[in-house]
């Protein structure tokens, strides 16, 4: 049997943020087997972890209930947060698609990715008509980093009441969607626990079977990028308001991106199906 964990990351609160499976292993799976075991979880990520020699190296993959993808925030730092409430102290490496991923994971359990920035090209014709189509609100920019487009739109509450056509998004060929919007100060938000966020976004994901992610860590080595000179900073607060909702700390550091947050785990148990080739 295998030890099994769902954890909610970017988020200090159970039921919030989005869950990732997190499995740790002492050698390498089968490759259908964890596609079987992410399909099976249906969350947006299942991580898999194999131990390395050195102390806190790791080899790192991810997959969606689709397909594997090459880079994930949230459950990338599931899996620090997983390492480090097994007593590992850290600093951990992750060998992975996207190259060495680090996290550190402070004594209070905070957790710091650095991830690779993935800056972004504008993107004008036709794309920009369908995405405004499916999005149902005209785009002030539209932009992509070789992975996703990314959308910025003229207010917040236009991410936040967002309802997009799902089916027409899946046209799209990139990874995903990310809408996003730089914020207005104002009382009253239903997230304002969490501190006033310069930036909100969502993402959207139904080519590889994600139709809207909770909260999507990748995309913020994109939005730190595109919004901190937008913002005249290299460090901002950024919300992922879908249903679930999440906060991370951004930070820009040359051709690097760190992102900070917190994680819960909600289930600690025993994977039973066999790992079988």
């Amino acid at each position: 049997m295998v030890r099994l964990r769902i954890i909610d990351a970017f988020t200090d609160r159970p039921f919030a943020g989005n869950p990732a499976g997190v499995v740790v292993l002492d050698e390498p799976a089968p490759e259908a087997w964890m596609h079987d075991v992410a399909a099976e979880l249906n969350l947006s990520e299942t991580a898999f972890a194999v131990r390395g020699e050195a102390p806190g190296a790791y080899g790192l993959r991810w997959f969606t209930p689709l397909v594997e993808v090459d880079l994930c925030g949230h459950a990338t730092l599931a899996t620090a947060h997983a390492l480090a409430e097994d007593g590992e102290s850290g600093p951990f490496t992750f060998a992975t698609r996207s190259g060495d991923l680090r996290a550190d994971v402070d004594a209070d359990g905070a957790v710091r990715l650095d991830f690779p920035a993935q800056p972004t090209t504008p993107v004008t014709g036709p794309l920009v008509d369908v995405l405004t189509a499916a999005l149902g609100t005209p785009a002030v920019a539209v932009a992509t980093d070789g992975v996703d487009v990314l959308v910025e739109v003229g207010h917040e509450e236009i991410v936040r009441a967002l309802v997009p056509d799902i089916g027409a998004l899946a046209a799209v060929e990139a990874r995903g969607v990310v809408v996003t919007a730089a914020t207005t100060p104002r009382p009253g938000l239903d997230d304002a626990s969490l501190g006033a966020p310069d930036v909100v976004s969502r993402w959207f994901g139904p080519r590889v079977g994600v139709a809207e992610d909770p909260v999507t860590g990748s995309a913020h080595c994109t939005l730190g990028p595109y919004w901190a000179p937008r913002l005249g900073r290299t460090s901002f607060l950024a919300h992922q308001v879908s249903p679930r909702g999440g906060v991370l700390r951004v930070e820009v550091v040359g051709d690097r991106v760190h992102l900070h947050g917190r994680a819960v785990t909600v289930v600690d148990g025993e994977l039973r199906a066999p790992r079988t080739p």
